[in-house]
């Protein structure tokens, strides 16, 4: 596919007519650069790499040191906060239930509760997200997201009110697993609630994001494993995983980068594995799909020197949403994934479909950078 050609093709559709339901997490991030060496009042000069960050602290072994963080932009964080935000900026019609504040709305969420229909839980988590050229450390405070579960969730919504919005849903979307301890009870709320009370006899898309497995115990990552492959018996269900992650899970299946040495193989690996109608995985520079159908991989706009990379994956996964619930090819989903998290790396903000066209036009024209 042709990138401008793709670009047209997604000028004559209409993302407004899209309903997602998406869930559960909520974050306030405060993005934050270590200073390398400080040359002045305002001057400094970032570590740059992830390794440089490293070897900071092997060379303080036994001693101590003193590490200044700049802080940056404050904005809402959270896999599937950051997921409901993007779509709801491309044009999907958008419920989101998460953690956004208990008393009231915290202001960090206070445009995208008025851009959907929103049901806050809990008080939001807070986030320093540690930024590098070529990644990030995300340094978290879990304690408010303790109550998001079933029980409170009740509190705002009945198992019916759910089971309708899923009704009325065209695509419905989990993240954040890994660090919200008490979801487990809303997704088998949910699946053993309202989607028995549901009068839609559809199979309606659904992705699910766990963020990052590694600090969860095998038993926890295979117990929700297993609620995924139980709702695939209701829904078309994708995962998608960043490169870490996905050979994170494969191990648990026993294979490893030697058998899984690209993307694409590990992609179709884990969709075996699974059970699933597909799985995504989105390195850095590419990403690739499988589905029962075959798998592909696409090439994305890298970006050397990122403004943002916190949120990119989520971002990904918003464009790659978008292409398929508008009915185009994995491969061209894919390319609008890649997309949308180029745009938001280089851009600091997620984009609004015109400006995802025009930088998908602008791409191809070897014009991402500028």
């Amino acid at each position: 596919m042709v990138l401008n050609e793709l670009a047209e093709k997604m000028r004559r559709s209409d993302p407004t007519r899209v309903r997602a339901l998406i869930g559960f997490d909520g974050f306030v991030d405060t993005v934050v650069y270590p200073v390398d060496t400080r040359t002045g009042p305002d001057e400094y000069e970032r570590i740059k790499t992830l390794a440089d960050y490293g070897s900071k602290f092997i060379h303080a072994a036994g001693l101590s040191m003193n590490l200044e963080m700049v802080p940056g932009l404050s904005k809402l964080g959270g896999i599937s906060a950051i997921l409901a935000n993007s779509l709801a900026t491309l044009g999907f019609r958008v419920t989101f239930i998460g953690a956004m504040g208990k008393e009231a709305i915290h202001p960090a969420f206070k445009a995208m509760a008025e851009n959907t229909r929103a049901y806050s839980i809990s008080d939001p988590g807070i986030t320093d997200a540690v930024e590098f050229y070529d990644g990030k450390v995300i340094s978290c405070k879990l304690e408010p997201l303790k109550d998001v579960n079933w029980e409170n969730l009740m509190k705002k919504l009945t198992p019916q009110e759910i089971a309708d919005i899923l009704d009325q849903s065209d695509f419905i979307g989990y993240g954040g697993w890994t660090l919200t301890i008490n979801v487990m009870s809303i997704w088998r709320g949910i699946l053993d609630e309202a989607v028995p009370l549901m009068k839609s006899t559809d199979r309606k898309w659904m992705l699910f994001d766990l963020s990052d497995p590694a600090k969860r115990t095998r038993k926890d990552i295979l117990e929700a494993l297993a609620c995924v492959k139980e709702y695939a018996g209701h829904f078309r269900v994708i995962m998608g995983f960043n490169e870490k992650e996905s050979y994170e899970i494969a191990e648990l299946y026993g294979a490893g980068k030697e058998e899984l040495p690209t993307a694409e193989k590990t992609a179709a690996f884990l969709r075996e594995k699974l059970g699933l109608e597909m799985v995504i995985v989105h390195p850095v520079r590419e990403a690739a799909a499988a589905a029962a159908a075959g798998s592909c991989t696409v090439r994305g706009p890298y970006c050397e020197k990122p403004k943002l990379t916190t949120g990119a994956g989520d971002n990904f996964n918003a464009g790659f949403s978008l292409g398929l619930m508008m009915g185009f090819s994995m491969e061209e989903s894919l390319l609008m994934g890649t997309a949308n998290s180029g745009y938001y790396v280089r851009n600091a903000h997620s984009a609004n479909y015109r400006e995802l066209c025009d930088f998908m036009d602008a791409w191809a024209a070897g014009n991402e950078d500028r």
